[in-house]
């Protein structure tokens, strides 16, 4: 005598088949190791930085390289401030990258606007030109530009450098601007001029409301670049009183090779941790723009 058996109902077996919780979080233990170390390796260096900012030249010579301070030594920092003038150097730097990166998103914004959004014989080129502009290496143009600013008498000045950043980041700033207003719909400028609005309107009004979050991400990254600088703020730099924060960071260096590593270490900090608190407010911004620049709409 055969005994029938009832059908499982659908959802006693989908009960069955769900994973056990203990595969699961195996199978996320690698991304998990994956995040972690990367996280360490991005913030062990920082701390060890800080860490090292505090120290005294005779812990630097004689204790371990991963050892803790034995005392919080602040005067490391005041030394960087007063002696090695790295709050000057940091003005000089605000005064020659702020400038610069201005006019640059000025000229690019409306450069990539014109190459991407109006209709004109020729735009192609004129963008690949642009594009020609990234490839030319900043080694090549260096001697040539030291000769047209001693010539024009401004080498005494920052002038060279607002001139070469603003000149050398244009490209990359054009070429990247054009990519974000070709993500822009072309319907949004086509009825905006069917209503009546003019280009200059349909730029300040539509474009640049649009591709606000673009334009931070595009300073922010330029501005990087300038900050870091050291080739070209110590080319054009013939004063102490000129040199910039990266040009400045060599003075802790002695004349025969001596270096104070804790007033170094310390001014290094002060220039590190002021971008890395930029980046942190702007980092939602910066999101948005690399997301809105890869998404055509």
């Amino acid at each position: 005598m055969s005994t029938a058996t009832l059908p499982q109902s659908p959802d006693r077996l989908r009960t069955r088949r769900k994973p056990a919780p203990r595969a699961g979080a195996l199978r996320r233990t690698p991304g998990t190791v994956l995040i972690v170390l990367l996280v360490a390796i991005e913030v062990l260096p920082l701390l060890w930085l800080l860490m090292n900012s505090f120290k005294s030249q005779d812990e630097f010579l004689n204790a371990p390289t991963w050892a803790l301070p034995r005392e919080l030594n602040l005067q490391n920092y005041v030394d960087a401030w007063v002696t090695g003038n790295i709050g000057q150097y940091l003005g000089n730097s605000i005064v020659a990258v702020f400038p610069a990166l201005a006019l640059m998103l000025l000229l690019g914004v409306a450069a990539g606007f014109v190459l991407e959004v109006m209709v004109f014989r020729g735009r192609s080129g004129i963008l690949l030109l642009f594009l020609a502009g990234i490839m030319v290496p900043g080694q090549m143009i260096l001697l040539p530009l030291f000769s047209v600013y001693f010539q024009a008498g401004i080498t005494g000045s920052l002038w060279p450098l607002i001139i070469t950043y603003t000149a050398t980041g244009l490209p990359l700033t054009v070429f990247m601007m054009a990519t974000y207003f070709r993500a822009i719909p072309r319907e949004v400028f086509e009825a905006s001029t069917l209503d009546g609005a003019s280009i200059f309107r349909s730029f300040f009004s539509i474009a640049l409301p649009m591709a606000r979050n673009s334009i931070v991400t595009v300073g922010l990254v330029q501005f990087f670049f300038f900050w870091n600088d050291l080739l070209i703020a110590l080319t054009f730099t013939n004063s102490s009183q000129l040199r910039t924060v990266q040009v400045g960071l060599l003075n802790f260096t002695g004349q025969f090779g001596a270096t104070q590593y804790g007033p170094l270490f310390a001014a290094i900090c002060i220039n590190v941790f002021g971008i890395l608190a930029i980046y942190l407010v702007l980092n939602q911004r910066i999101m948005a723009g690399l997301a809105s620049g890869a998404v055509k709409g």
